[in-house]
């Protein structure tokens, strides 16, 4: 019998989106035999009550999974302290976790993805993170799953092993960089995340993700990821904490199972490239990036 991670997930005050979440994970083909733990955060304002109380309706009734706890919060802890929390509560009582949040639609396949991959390199010290996103590639000559440095967050699992390097602190962080692993840690300057970890120094972002990927980074980890995203995200609406209106990242999600795996334990070249030019041209010509704009902010006029 299989030793299946617990899954993680974290909800707040999107009903609609975490009956689809739900849903989708319901359709996995390891849905039946695995522990399911739900993180139910506090409303922040009384506005929000209403819409947590909806959501804790909604995953009180849930089945389909071998067990499902709820775990209401009475007060607001935030995304990130929920994330950082509830992982390692888990961490702690099974060594291992799959972590999704409330605005991810899941393959048929992906928490046999997961556990397949927990399994194959419990003890590969290097490997610290399994993703299950990936941004919407050119990607017909990679493999069907590969190394890399950086940790998405849209679907993802982990091991105590790893996780105990997790650093929260953002200044034990930040004077370990100097500017070649700046330049590295982002992506050789096409990704902004050494402008995240800025903007969480300065009280304007509250990420947990880019807390652990910096961790991951500074060890030098790797994550596993696939080609064809096994996630996507539908959360890019307005609707969430962090989220804004955005298709950039939208994908279309794997059809089939990942059967083969990385045997060598390095980042995979070709595809830092194919992801480094993704990033690099992901916002597109002047015209592109104008329309978008402003079709953000008419989205957000008219959802006032």
């Amino acid at each position: 019998m299989q030793n299946l991670a617990p899954i993680a997930l974290f909800v707040y005050n999107r009903p609609q989106h975490t009956s689809r979440t739900l849903k989708f994970l319901q359709q996995n083909n390891l849905a039946a035999e695995s522990r399911l733990y739900i993180f139910s955060d506090g409303a922040k304002t009384p506005q929000d009550e209403e819409k947590v109380a909806e959501v804790r309706s909604i995953i009180n009734k849930i089945e389909g999974f071998k067990t499902v706890k709820v775990i209401e919060r009475k007060e607001n802890s935030g995304l990130a302290n929920s994330v950082i929390a509830g992982v390692t509560q888990l961490i702690n009582d099974y060594g291992q976790v799959i972590v999704f949040e409330d605005d991810l639609i899941t393959s048929p396949h992906t928490l046999t993805y997961f556990n397949d991959s927990l399994n194959r390199y419990r003890d590969e010290e290097k490997v610290m993170h399994i993703g299950a996103y990936m941004y919407p590639l050119k990607s017909e000559n990679l493999p069907q799953a590969f190394f890399y440095r950086a940790a998405t967050s849209w679907g993802w699992a982990t091991w105590d092993r790893a996780w105990k390097n997790f650093e929260p602190n953002i200044d034990t962080l930040l004077k370990q960089f100097d500017k070649k692993k700046k330049s590295a840690f982002s992506i050789d300057n096409s990704m902004n995340f050494w402008k995240q970890m800025q903007e969480f120094k300065k009280g304007k972002n509250n990420s947990w993700a880019i807390r652990w990927y910096a961790s991951i980074f500074l060890k030098g980890g790797l994550t596993l990821n696939p080609s064809q995203s096994l996630v996507n995200n539908i959360g890019h609406d307005g609707t969430g904490v962090h989220s804004g209106i955005n298709d950039i990242y939208n994908v279309i999600i794997n059809p089939k199972p990942i059967t083969q795996f990385p045997d060598v334990i390095k980042e995979n070249q070709e595809a830092y490239q194919t992801i480094k030019n993704f990033l690099a041209n992901r916002k597109g010509n002047l015209a592109s990036r104008i329309k978008r704009f402003v079709k953000e902010k008419l989205a957000q006029y008219f959802s006032k």
